[in-house]
């Protein structure tokens, strides 16, 4: 993947070229304020040089809101300087880049009202259609992510968009790392190549976006520690080296796992109607018909050599485990707008799944497991948004006619802006889906991993309400109650038989047939006294079940002190400072490789644990330059710190990259 990610480069150096060729003559770039000045051809009169700002850097997300490019320094920037590149307060990671994220915090809302493939484990850094973002850039700008790994590796995510005219814009990224680990088995990889464009006319009735997405996420499992009391937690210095703990697996049965996708998505839309108000370019009344287009095959695997008792009896070595999912969805809207009525749009939706294996099994009861479940929805929608002054409300509802995935979605929200400095959004969601494909129908080449449950698994039903207040005099904070009836999730099975010395059962999916009802509550504030500043997160969570299958931490905090100021006559920005995070111990969920999925497990309580961070960092003008020396304690803290049970967080390792913007 990564010699097409160069080519395409190669072939679009021709296009920034002519974007720059077609730029006036006279522009100068001030690195130091982020402008360019570009002399234009204008009338006697009216000669000045116009300027062209940061904020000409615009960046549009698929719910379409618009940002610009940030080349500040800041501590959200820090936080968000991870592999991911978001903010991971509510997530811990394995040892390895790449390795999946066990939960701190939830959230049960998502957008998609049918099942997934599942392997949730494995798609943390999986780009989905709400990921992409969409450009519309000045001048050709490029955007490099650089970031050290464990080990014979590096992470390293490239970005570069340009605009042809004013109304058309196109970009190509690709995220690539490979790290081999500090434990043995671990090499972990991916590449994600992402392509998008998108179009308006000069008139403005025609408009489009588009993207292509090339993925495969893939890593070596070694099934976590076996000796962990003896070679890890009591500091034996003879194994501070993590290459010779012993694992699970070994190199004769290790483990394998890969998620590849492949995405084409269009949506564009045509305005039949369109007026203006007088004297201005305001759009007063529009009517408008569109349509979106998306396709995706993915599939996810689980290799193995040969058979490991770990997870029981086999049907046939080597152990190739693999599971197809192949989705079309069409969208057909017409959408009204005007200035005083507001947004008003309704669509109908035909969907095609088609999830399947190239097995059917029969085993040794009679039982019948089919290869595939294949189908076809439609479904109704409506959306609807309206401005008036401060105050902003907006609802999205689907509903499916007609289908299996029987399922419905509703988000509705209402917020008011006091001012630049304060508002409130009151939030609230309902939906019924079926759970992941992966469980409602699996096969394995392990006798204990196959399953059908299309005709005893029901909607897993969701409601919530939010509240948020993002202030800056007060801080941010956002309260969360969540009810949630059969929900659905992998434990282990205590139908199944352990194995000799086998540290956990068989994991298979089950719903809870009582009512889960969640609490979260999250507070941010920041404090300041001159060059310093202190920031804190907290977040406190609550679960009232009468069965243990929601397990997260009751507290989670992360407090950084720092320093911020100029230096070396302001050539650079430094900010240095200290990351404290703590979590409270809970049954943390353990990690299954062969499903790629997240278990709820009750024998062992994790966490407790402190995690401190210190950092430098600096910018210089359009480069942010970071150095990190993570979890610093842990040497003589004590070596109890897992991400999931038999599964350490990392030692003490000092990491380093930078952040580099380019403008032609």
């Amino acid at each position: 993947m990564k010699y097409v990610f160069l080519l395409l480069f190669v072939c679009t150096c021709p296009l920034l070229n002519a974007q720059v060729d077609s730029l006036p003559s006279g522009k100068k770039v001030d690195s130091t304020r982020f402008k360019m000045m570009a002399k234009r051809k204008l009338p006697p009169a009216n000669d000045a040089a116009q300027e062209i700002t940061i904020k000409d850097y615009k960046i549009i997300s698929y719910a379409r809101d618009t940002t610009y490019l940030d080349t500040t320094l800041t501590i959200q920037k820090e936080y968000k300087y991870n592999y991911l590149r978001k903010d991971d307060f509510e997530l811990m990671p394995f040892a390895n880049v790449g390795q999946p994220y066990n939960k701190l915090g939830v959230d049960f809302e998502r957008r998609q009202m049918f099942p997934r493939l599942g392997a949730r484990a494995k798609h943390d850094n999986y780009f989905e259609v709400e990921d992409i973002d969409y450009y519309n850039v000045a001048t050709p700008m490029s955007d490099l992510f650089f970031k050290t790994t464990f080990e014979q590796g590096q992470l390293l995510d490239a970005l570069v968009t340009l605009n042809t005219s004013k109304r058309f814009n196109v970009s190509l990224a690709f995220k690539g790392f490979r790290s081999l680990g500090k434990y043995q088995l671990n090499q972990t990889e991916s590449g994600n190549f992402r392509t998008t464009t998108n179009y308006v006319t000069k008139n403005g009735r025609y408009s489009l976006r588009a993207h292509i997405a090339a993925q495969d996420i893939a890593a070596e499992e070694n099934g976590g520690l076996i000796n962990k009391e003896d070679q890890f937690e009591n500091g034996n210095e003879d194994f501070l080296d993590r290459s010779r703990i012993d694992t699970r697996f070994t190199s004769s049965d290790i483990g394998e796992n890969k998620i590849l996708g492949k995405r084409y998505f269009l949506e564009h839309q045509y305005k039949l109607l369109r007026t203006q108000k007088d004297s201005s370019k305001v759009e007063k009344t529009s009517l408008a018909i569109g349509h979106t287009f998306n396709y995706e095959t993915k599939y996810y695997q689980f290799k193995q050599s040969s058979s490991n008792e770990y997870f029981g009896a086999v049907f046939d070595t080597p152990i190739n485990d693999k599971a197809y999912l192949k989705t079309m969805y069409n969208e057909f809207h017409a959408e009204f707008y005007n200035s005083t009525l507001g947004r008003l749009q309704g669509n109908i939706g035909l969907y095609h799944y088609n999830y399947y294996f190239n097995s059917l099994l029969v085993t040794a009861d009679g039982q019948r497991i089919q290869s595939q479940l294949k189908g076809d929805e439609i479904n109704l929608g409506a959306k609807y948004s309206k401005q008036i002054g401060g105050f902003l409300v907006k609802g999205d509802a689907k509903y499916n006619l007609t289908g299996d995935l029987t399922s419905s979605i509703l988000d509705a929200s209402a917020s008011y802006r006091f001012n630049e400095n304060n508002k409130i959004e009151f939030s609230v969601h309902a939906s019924a889906r079926m759970p992941d494909f992966n469980f409602l129908l699996y096969q394995s080449d392990y006798q204990n991993y196959n399953w059908q449950n299309t005709s005893n698994f029901e909607n897993q039903k969701v409601n919530s309400l939010q509240f948020q207040l993002f202030s800056k005099k007060w801080g941010n904070v956002s309260a969360k109650f969540t009810n949630m009836d059969n929900y659905t999730y992998f434990g282990t099975d205590p139908t199944q038989e352990l194995v000799e010395n086998q540290e956990q059962a068989f994991i298979a999916p089950f719903q809870e047939a009582n009512s889960v009802s969640y609490i979260k509550v999250k507070y941010n504030k920041e404090f300041r006294l001159g060059a310093f500043a202190l920031n804190n997160t907290v977040m406190y969570q609550n679960v009232s079940q009468s069965n243990d299958v929601l397990n997260v931490p009751q507290l989670v905090t992360r407090n950084t002190l720092y320093f911020s100021s100029d230096v070396f006559k302001k050539a650079m920005y430094l900010q240095t400072g200290i990351t404290f995070k703590y979590f409270s111990a809970y049954s943390m969920d353990g990690y299954n490789p062969l499903l790629g999925e997240f278990f709820v497990q009750d024998t062992e309580k994790l966490g407790g644990f402190p995690m401190l961070d210190f950092f430098i960092n600096a910018k210089v003008q359009q480069t942010r330059i970071y150095l990190k020396a993570e979890h610093f304690n842990s040497s003589f803290s004590g070596y109890d710190f897992y991400a999931a049970p038999n599964y350490p967080y990392r030692d003490f390792v000092i990491r380093f990259g930078l952040v580099w913007n380019f403008f032609s």
